[in-house]
């Protein structure tokens, strides 16, 4: 675990040798001779100097050899002291590889007291400066990372990373870190019982090691191989690795104490306390013959010495403040811009993910959809009509799911925003009741509204968010109560110049919800059981858009529930009060005769959908021809002008259907471009419009909603 730094992080030789280069040098070499004594004292001494000539970089390039002569004692926390001193004085100064190796030893030496947590935060801040420099750290850092995996339990990725390590061939030093991996892999398969394969590893890590002539590490290895030809009952091979850790274990023991003798560390720590007591003693010595000849000026001119002494002292302490607060400030920074990095990466990871499979999702479910649909209308068989209602049921479902994991997804996003148009509350909850009659009537359920007189019925919001979270609310309890009542209340709770505060309940007499499960009941994918998703179905994510939706419009909801007694949901909101009377407008409707020897361009790159398209438009007599990317429908409608439409799916290969339909704008401003498009995160109707484009039709389609948006383009 313990690696040199052969190449990222060796010190450069200086040119010119002042006094600090000079007595950090004579540290170096006195580690290599072995005298720790000497070598702890010269690091002092450049510390000291540079201190004396105000040198930063000086200052910190000691406290680093210091901290490097306490890490080779294995006095980690001492190492972790100096080296803390260190980075913060390098933090004053411009981003270097010295400043990683700091992050990085400090991380080495909460390794070494088990402290992973601390080295991780640490390791980090070294990649977060390597990164700024554009240096490769993978050669050393991700075998910190997968020890760091392994020591949290995640074997799979340290396996990953130690794999990747051993790899790499014995070049530039490789072997070093070579051999801690291998002993890593040998320790993890000897846990797993893998003991042939343990011994391979660790028989492999001990000849890197005794290349590369680190003892430390062989005597742990040699312990770890002497343990797994135990397991494996080869006695012999077991005691002969144990008698080879055993004996180099005591030889490292006295070299270590050849290092350092235990009184001649103590006599350092106490020589350099008693130099800090003498020099604190000394400031204060000369503090107090400042402060007498303070007074005796004070005495001469007392009111305008007072002044200038009070300001110089509070310019002084501010000055101290604000250094020590920059440091502190940097180092935190430091810190929050890893977390905020990490964050960010992995929320727009999750974005991205699920907007894709989303999106996905729809094309082949516009085939089942619309495959499903033309069987259905080509007269089948009565025993195939059951199989083609339950496959036409089962892409409703999964069609509701995707779009509900869209939806959940576009509000965390922050790519959701709130209209503020004028409608009419109470015709709003009407069309709701009416369009869920089917559902309350199927489970015998009497379906309600208690509309208060005193409450406004034209209101400015958001009434297309406020019919999701109807919905949403209304179908649940209409899902889990058989034979009760279902109950949608509106109350007027304050009222003001502009607006009113209204108070909205969705009440049921159903199943109930179990105490300990109200506390999760708005998370996504939570249901009450089980048990109760395979019996009543649904996604698990209704409840999470109706919280989600609430929190967007400055409201609050908040459940009450009693198993077997049923279920309250009721929020607040602020609405604005409306300006003007809403017209109730009929849907459109159409005339096959509007569609009949119509001729349509589809473009569209999938075969599936082609033909599904294709029948669909035949079953109203209507003649399409069929092309499979942007550039051809660009060149076809440059030169012909007898198509009446144009179907356009947004995702072509070559140039998209949005690039298209833009080209085709600058000859025909006129013929309708209807895009086909399986709206992701990213798409919108305004955003498609905005390139030239009619309509929107998104996939997968009814067959009504084809005709009736053709229809109106063609009227």
């Amino acid at each position: 675990m313990l690696i040199p730094i052969a190449f990222f992080g060796q010190k450069k030789p200086v040119a010119k040798i002042d006094s600090t280069s000079y007595f950090i040098q004579l540290a170096t070499f006195n580690k290599k001779t072995n005298n720790y004594k000497a070598a702890l004292s010269f690091s002092q001494k450049a510390y000291n100097y540079a201190k004396a000539n105000n040198n930063i970089k000086g200052q910190a390039n000691a406290l680093f050899s210091l901290g490097l002569t306490y890490f080779d004692l294995k006095k980690m926390n001492d190492a972790i002291e100096t080296f803390t001193k260190s980075a913060d004085l390098y933090g004053i100064l411009r981003p270097s590889t010295d400043y990683a190796l700091c992050y990085y030893y400090i991380g080495l030496s909460y390794m070494g007291l088990e402290e992973f947590g601390k080295a991780e935060v640490n390791f980090n801040k070294a990649q977060y400066i390597y990164d700024i420099l554009k240096i490769d750290t993978s050669q050393f850092l991700n075998l910190q990372k997968g020890i760091l995996y392994k020591n949290k339990g995640n074997i799979e990725l340290a396996t990953k990373l130690f794999n990747e390590i051993i790899s790499k061939d014995d070049a530039k030093d490789i072997f070093k870190t070579k051999a801690e991996a291998f002993y890593q892999l040998g320790t993890i398969e000897e846990k797993m019982s893998h003991n042939n394969l343990a011994a391979n590893y660790l028989s492999r890590a001990l000849t890197l090691s005794e290349k590369d002539k680190n003892a430390d590490q062989r005597v742990k290895i040699l312990l770890e191989l002497s343990k797994v030809y135990e397991k494996l009952l080869d006695v012999k091979k077991s005691f002969g690795y144990l008698k080879a850790h055993t004996d180099l274990k005591d030889s490292l023991s006295h070299l270590n104490n050849q290092k350092l003798d235990a009184n001649d560390y103590v006599d350092f720590k106490e020589s350099e306390r008693l130099k800090a007591i003498d020099q604190m003693t000394k400031e204060n010595e000369a503090q107090q013959k400042t402060n007498k000849f303070a007074k005796l000026i004070t005495i001469l001119a007392i009111s305008l010495i007072t002044i200038l002494s009070l300001l110089s002292l509070s310019l002084y302490k501010n000055n101290i403040i604000r250094s020590q607060s920059n440091v502190v400030l940097k180092e935190k920074n430091f810190e929050l811009q890893i977390a905020k990095d990490n964050a960010e990466k992995a929320s727009k990871a999750r974005a991205e993910f699920l907007s894709t499979v989303s999106h996905e999702l729809r094309t082949p479910l516009n085939a089942i959809n619309g495959i499903t649909h033309l069987l259905l209308e080509d007269n089948p068989k009565q025993n195939q009509l059951h199989y083609l209602n339950s496959l036409k049921f089962s892409g409703n479902y999964l069609l509701t799911f995707i779009n509900e994991i869209l939806e959940i997804n576009r509000i965390e996003s922050n790519n959701i925003e709130i209209e503020y148009i004028d409608f009419n509350i109470k015709q709003l909850l009407l069309d709701i009741q009416n369009s869920m009659h089917e559902i309350a009537s199927k489970n015998n359920n009497k379906f309600t509204l208690d509309i208060e007189e005193d409450v406004p019925e034209i209101l400015l919001g958001d009434p297309t968010k406020l019919s999701q979270i109807f919905i949403n609310l209304i179908n649940n309890a209409l899902k889990f109560t058989k034979n009760g009542e279902v109950k949608v209340v509106a109350r007027l709770i304050e009222t003001g110049d502009d607006y009113s505060r209204i108070n909205f309940a969705v009440s049921d007499t159903g199943i109930g919800i179990p105490d300990d499960k109200q506390g999760t009941i708005f998370e996504s994918f939570s249901q009450g059981s089980i048990e109760i998703n395979r019996k009543y179905g649904g996604t698990g994510l209704g409840l999470t858009i109706v919280k989600k939706l609430v929190d967007l419009l400055d409201g609050e909801i908040h459940l009450v529930s009693k198993v077997g007694v049923g279920t309250t949901f009721d929020f607040e909101l602020n609405l604005l009060h409306g300006t003007k009377e809403i017209v109730v407008e009929k849907p459109k409707t159409y005339s096959d005769d509007i569609l009949k020897d119509k001729m349509i361009l589809v473009v569209e790159d999938n075969k599936i959908n082609q033909m599904i398209t294709k029948k669909m438009l035949e079953k109203k007599d209507i003649k399409c021809q069929i092309i499979d990317n942007g550039e051809d429908a660009v060149e076809i409608l440059s030169k012909e002008n007898h198509f009446d439409l144009v179907l356009m799916d947004v995702h072509l290969p070559g140039i998209n259907g949005t690039i298209a339909t833009q080209k085709i704008r600058e000859y025909d401003t006129v013929k309708p471009i209807i895009a086909l498009t399986a709206i992701s995160l990213n798409e919108n109707r305004e955003m498609l419009m905005s390139f030239g484009m009619t309509d929107v039709i998104t996939k997968p389609f009814e067959p009504e909603n084809l005709y009736r948006i053709i229809a109106a383009n063609i009227g």
